[in-house]
């Protein structure tokens, strides 16, 4: 009887305040969603970079006829610079740090460009427009330096590329955009609790006779605020289970369903596993901060 009167208490105060309430739910949904999003953005994140430091490689590009390198100066690299740089990959020094290395010649290059371009090049472009290059794999990516050092300058080298400093831009840009998310979140939240403690002051405010009167016949605290703090948790719970359908949505249709099929570059994606882990911390932040500024915001009614 106790426990249904509590809760028969609650609806009625969500019937009292329905357009607040839904202010809640409202502010709540859209806060979470960007929350949801923000976790998932920086997952994907997460992803990307693991999957392209296993993939990314250091190019040592051997000189062209008509590089303007100083190290150039006597133009294409000749097969005894090509060994050396070989030997070099192979000696003690370097060999540590490198899990495999892959040598392209500049046929295999002109047929690598091809396949990319199309037929449609075949006359413009050349064999000897294109120089040797050594693929390198590294234990470590973070070491990337060290192979840098030991051939920026060599003769016969044209340069040396870290495909990993190519793509950190990106990386840079894709995490600035889950700050300005988690930024947005943050006071959208900010927004949720005020609204929460406002709607739970006004409906004690309109109710302030009938707290009086449960005081003098002895009703505990606990009692009392129970139905206060009920309406916020449950105007908040509709909210956070909005966000998590929304974020659901998002990833089946917008992730799984649109962008798995049209971003060829990106093989690993966030998926439903993901979800399955931030909805439930969605819902679970959600009623925890209604519960808080709904208990906060009840308290001063309760003093003696």
């Amino acid at each position: 009887m106790r426990g249904s009167l509590v809760i028969r208490e609650a609806l009625n105060g969500l019937r009292r305040n329905a357009s607040m309430i839904i202010s809640i739910v409202l502010v709540t949904f859209v806060s979470l969603t960007f929350v949801g999003a923000a976790i998932l953005m920086q997952a994907q994140i997460g992803t990307m970079r693991d999957f392209w430091t296993g993939r990314a490689q250091v190019q040592v590009s051997m000189c062209v006829d008509g590089a303007r390198e100083a190290t150039c100066d006597k133009g294409a690299a000749s097969d005894k610079q090509i060994e050396a740089v070989k030997s070099q990959l192979d000696g003690d020094g370097l060999k540590p740090l490198i899990a495999k290395y892959r040598f392209e010649t500049p046929k295999q290059a002109y047929e690598n460009a091809l396949k990319l371009l199309g037929e449609d090049y075949k006359d413009i472009l050349s064999p000897d427009q294109f120089g040797a290059s050594f693929y390198i794999n590294l234990v470590d990516p973070q070491n990337s330096e060290v192979i840098t050092e030991a051939f920026n300058g060599k003769k016969g080298v044209e340069g040396v590329q870290d495909q990993m400093k190519l793509l950190q831009p990106l990386f840079t840009a894709l995490t600035v955009s889950t700050y300005i998310a988690v930024g947005i979140a943050v006071l959208m939240l900010i927004a949720a609790v005020l609204l929460i403690a406002t709607t739970i002051r006004l409906s004690a405010f309109a109710r302030r006779r009938e707290l009086r009167i449960m005081r003098l016949v002895g009703a505990s605290n606990g009692f009392i605020q129970t139905p206060f703090i009920l309406e916020g948790v449950l105007a908040a719970l509709i909210g956070s289970v909005l966000s998590g359908l929304a974020i659901w949505a998002g990833v089946k249709f917008g992730v799984n369903g649109y962008l798995r099929s049209r971003v060829d570059f990106i093989t690993t994606w966030v998926g439903m596993g993901d979800v399955a882990y931030v909805v439930p911390v969605l819902i679970g932040l959600g009623v925890i901060l209604a519960a808080v500024s709904a208990g906060f915001a009840i308290r001063r009614w309760l003093r003696a």
